[in-house]
């Protein structure tokens, strides 16, 4: 979070208070000492509570709820405005509109009424209207655009409030007060603090002074809007990684079982799908065949072998037929 030094409080000239007859005796715990007929702000104390104030607008941001701005004297309104716009919040640098957070149903309707008129610009509606109609409508959107253009994105009540001199915008003050909305503001020693939530003492007249104040509070709103943008992408990688686990959980079980059913039981043929036993079964007809087959082929050879050999033992020995011969002839 950002911090400041003494030295940019003193050089930004935010201890110079008002006259000592303008002063407020509430602000006399915040006053240092009186020069030349002026009090100076302690700095010291200015340090401390712009740290809590800071601090605490970060929270809100960091939560994703609004803070409005009101700055309607002539040197800060374009400090905020242009301060402001950069991290989206709403703002009022014109005239603050009576009922604006008590009342605000019909300042939502007026801020409604804006967009309606825009509509008709776009549809093409102006162009069935008369000139005079259509000047009338403009100088209407001008004036709505002047004082609740930027509130246009506030559709509920602010969470918080902060205030460029609350002696000036007391009005916008008893609103917030009455409606328990917490109010930031920088107080200067003419003005009350104890309706404040919380006071930053500080000089509300010079710019200078008011630039860095607004500077370091809406660096303290930027970083918590980007942190509250961080753990939102942390929570959607969180949740898309926990939904991958589970599903990857689901599915493990499925596996599992499949594998348990594919694991034959003790005492018990495996199980195998219709197409595979039909295979099986055609595979042992096919090898049932073969040997057949092959037997039928081997059978003849088998018989001419012992058809050869048959003949073979009937046919007369040489040497028998000889010694017959001789015992013949002997005989003889």
């Amino acid at each position: 979070m950002p911090k400041t030094s003494f030295k940019e409080l003193l050089d930004a000239g935010v201890h110079f208070g008002h006259l000592k007859r303008k002063w407020n005796p509430a602000m006399s715990p915040y006053i240092f000492m009186e020069k030349n007929g002026i009090h100076i702000i302690d700095l010291n104390k200015t340090e401390i509570k712009l740290y809590e104030a800071s601090s605490a607008m970060k929270q809100i941001a960091k939560s994703g709820r609004k803070i409005l701005f009101v700055a309607t004297k002539k040197q800060a309104k374009d400090i905020v405005s242009e301060k402001v716009k950069e991290i989206g919040m709403p703002y009022v640098t014109e005239r603050w509109p009576g009922g604006m957070l008590t009342n605000f149903p019909t300042i939502r309707k007026a801020v409604k009424k804006m967009s309606a008129i825009d509509k008709m610009a776009t549809d093409g509606t102006f162009e069935t209207l008369s000139k005079r109609e259509r000047l009338q409508i403009a100088r209407q959107r001008a004036k709505l655009e002047k004082n609740l253009g930027s509130i246009a994105d506030l559709t509920r009540l602010p969470a918080a409030m902060f205030i460029v001199d609350v002696h000036k915008e007391y009005n916008a003050v008893r609103e917030a007060n009455r409606l328990n909305i917490p109010v930031f503001a920088m107080v200067d020693t003419n003005s009350d603090p104890r309706n404040i939530d919380f006071p930053i003492p500080s000089n509300d007249d010079a710019s200078k002074s008011i630039s860095l104040i607004i500077d370091i509070v809406t660096q303290s709103i930027a970083e918590g809007l980007e942190e509250r943008k961080m753990e939102k992408e942390k929570e959607v990688s969180d949740s898309k990684a926990k939904s991958q686990k589970a599903k990857e959980d689901k599915d493990e079980p499925k596996l599992e079982n499949a594998e348990e059913e594919a694991k034959p039981v003790r005492g018990e043929k495996p199980r195998i799908g219709k197409k595979a036993e039909r295979v099986q079964v055609e595979s042992k007809v096919d090898s049932k065949k073969s040997k057949e087959d092959q037997t039928k082929v081997e059978k003849p050879k088998t018989e001419k072998k012992v058809e050869k050999a048959e003949a073979k033992a009937e046919e007369p020995n040489d040497e028998e037929a000889t010694e017959e011969k001789q015992e013949d002839n002997a005989s003889e």
